[in-house]
């Protein structure tokens, strides 16, 4: 699925995000909310409007647990099992859900890394949330 130089790009981007998690969360959920409204309704226990705390707040933990699954993609069943039955069975989460993040994610991605986030940047992390998305949502089947 992944070459050995595209995890290692992932891990670089990764490393990148980590000081940075609250604030590339934060508008890359601000992005999903804008452009599928739908979402919203997952959150309508949150403050989720630009810059709030609880949009920074769960912006981070999802960037976090990307960057933590990052660290062994070979892992990713086992590392993501406990936000695969969180999502699934708690949350109810449409798994639909994930991959419009993703795409969001992506898109946000371009716009901090700029001229960092090359083409061959941008297929890796995609592919690299391709599966993120892929495993999160296997407890639906």
């Amino acid at each position: 699925m992944l070459s050995d130089k595209e995890k290692k790009m992932i891990l670089d981007i990764c490393n990148r995000l980590t000081p940075i998690a609250a604030t590339i969360g934060a508008d890359a959920l601000n992005r999903l909310f804008i452009v599928y409204p739908g979402a919203k309704t997952y959150f309508s226990h949150l403050d989720i409007s630009p810059r709030s705390t609880h949009l920074r707040s769960h912006g981070e933990k999802i960037i976090l647990a990307i960057v933590e699954a990052a660290q062994d993609i070979s892992q990713l069943t086992e590392t993501l099992a406990t936000l695969q039955t969180l999502h699934a069975y708690t949350l109810r989460i449409d798994p639909g859900k994930f991959k419009l993040f993703s795409h969001c994610l992506l898109i946000t991605l371009a716009c901090y890394l700029q001229d960092d986030f090359t083409e061959v940047a941008h297929a890796a992390m995609d592919k690299y949330l391709s599966a993120f998305v892929a495993v999160l949502a296997e407890k639906y089947r």
